[in-house]
């Protein structure tokens, strides 16, 4: 065992190299509003995912809205824009939107990650899912983001966010369209990432999904009285 340790040691140093041990050191004591942390945020660099991005992707919308939507992370286009939700994701979610009776410019939207993680293959850039650390890393912006807004509801879009606001157990599967009361908002949902439906292996499992939801979606604005 003894003989193992300092293999070990490498190990882990090698795990955590590109890491800060937490990202509220870029978080000032001044960034008491949105606009702030935004702009705090455009500097983080408590993980590597950093290097690649072309930009932080942080949070948009209205800073009192009583409905925030938190996905996994911005895509190639958001990479971008610089914006959440304006590729052909959130296209698809400005759809499920109108459906549900919502209008997009009342609500909160940011992402559980504010880089985009990237493979490239060529010229293009193709998504990778966040790991456990870069998810860690970035999670006291978003919890920053929720504490600043105290939504009535909050909506989890995809198995990502889900698992990074109300625990790592958590089914899309078992527990979708679901109110859980989670550590960042009593009246929590999580509901599939447009993303997935996207992805869907056939037209009517993609109309199922994107069905769910819209129904998804009402149930959470059924709460905002």
């Amino acid at each position: 065992i003894l003989a193992e340790a300092p293999a070990r040691v490498e190990q882990m140093v090698r795990l955590t190299e590109g890491f800060q041990h937490s990202t509220s050191n870029f978080i000032p004591a001044s960034a008491d509003s949105i606009d702030a942390l935004r702009a705090a945020a455009m500097s983080c660099q408590a993980c590597p995912l950093h290097e690649p991005a072309s930009q932080t992707v942080f949070g948009i919308g209205n800073p009192n809205a009583k409905m925030v939507l938190v996905g996994e992370q911005p895509g190639d286009q958001e990479d971008i824009q610089g914006l959440p939700f304006v590729g052909p994701a959130g296209q698809l979610l400005d759809r499920a939107l109108e459906a549900a009776g919502l209008n997009r410019n009342k609500l909160y939207m940011t992402n559980t990650v504010k880089h985009f993680k990237f493979q490239q293959r060529g010229k293009m850039r193709l998504h990778a899912k966040p790991g456990a650390r870069e998810i860690t890393a970035c999670k006291p912006w978003l919890e920053q983001e929720l504490l600043l807004i105290k939504p009535t509801a909050l909506i989890c879009l995809g198995a990502t966010a889900a698992q990074a606001i109300i625990g790592r157990d958590f089914s899309i599967t078992r527990q979708r369209g679901q109110f859980i009361e989670s550590p960042l908002c009593a009246q929590t949902i999580a509901t599939y990432h447009p993303s997935a439906i996207l992805r869907a292996t056939n037209q009517e499992r993609s109309q199922e999904m994107f069905d769910h939801l819209v129904s998804d979606l009402r149930k959470a604005s059924s709460v905002l009285v």
